[in-house]
């Protein structure tokens, strides 16, 4: 899609989250997703060095809270195997989250310097996938490794403005390129690529 389609369209009105590529190469993409269509162009963005940690940081969480979440489902899943008269019921998006904030946040103050969204929507995404492999839509689910498509999911305050996006907790973060002034998403999607070690938002 051509960098400057989107300045073709205006259909805004029921934006529901937006997704940013975020690159320090030529050819970036963000994707703004609506009822009715999907709008996608192309934009470079400027990163500086401390958000590229902070980005780290929260992809390195996210990846944490998934694996500690996937680790108990597989508890879980076993225990159910051994004992089938004593089952013992498989964790919601819900019961993980509540158990990662008594049983892992607890003890791993480092959790509390990123936004909360990283690792509850890390466990969002791990339930989505047993879901999936319930239904035999797809495999088994995997612990996910340092460096090898690190993401994660923030809401809350994003604010999109010309030349720049201001996303929780990493601030604003400009752009090469003109945006559409005026748009309000309710989630951005951070994911890093790791063949080409670039963070894609």
């Amino acid at each position: 899609m051509s960098a400057y389609s989107i300045s073709q369209a205006h259909p805004f009105l029921f934006l529901e989250s937006l997704y940013l590529t975020v690159f320090r190469l030529p050819f970036p993409s963000i994707l703004l997703y609506n009822h009715y269509m999907i709008i996608g162009f192309q934009t470079k963005l400027k990163v500086n060095k401390k958000q590229l940690a902070v980005l780290a940081q929260h992809a390195g969480t996210a990846r944490h809270a998934y694996n500690q979440g996937l680790a108990l489902c597989k508890e879980v899943l076993k225990h159910n195997r051994v004992n089938p008269e004593d089952k013992i019921k498989f964790p919601s998006a819900i019961d993980l989250h509540k158990w990662l904030i008594a049983s892992i946040k607890a003890r791993l103050p480092w959790y509390y310097e990123v936004s909360k969204c990283a690792p509850q929507y890390a466990l969002r995404s791990l339930s989505d996938a047993f879901k999936a492999f319930f239904k035999k839509l797809r495999g088994f689910p995997n612990f996910k490794k340092k460096g090898r498509n690190d993401s994660f999911t923030l809401d809350g305050s994003i604010h999109v403005d010309h030349h720049k996006v201001k996303v929780p907790v990493i601030g604003w973060v400009k752009t090469y390129e003109r945006l559409p002034h005026g748009v309000k998403p309710k989630s951005v999607t951070i994911s890093r690529q790791a063949e080409r070690k670039v963070y894609l938002i």
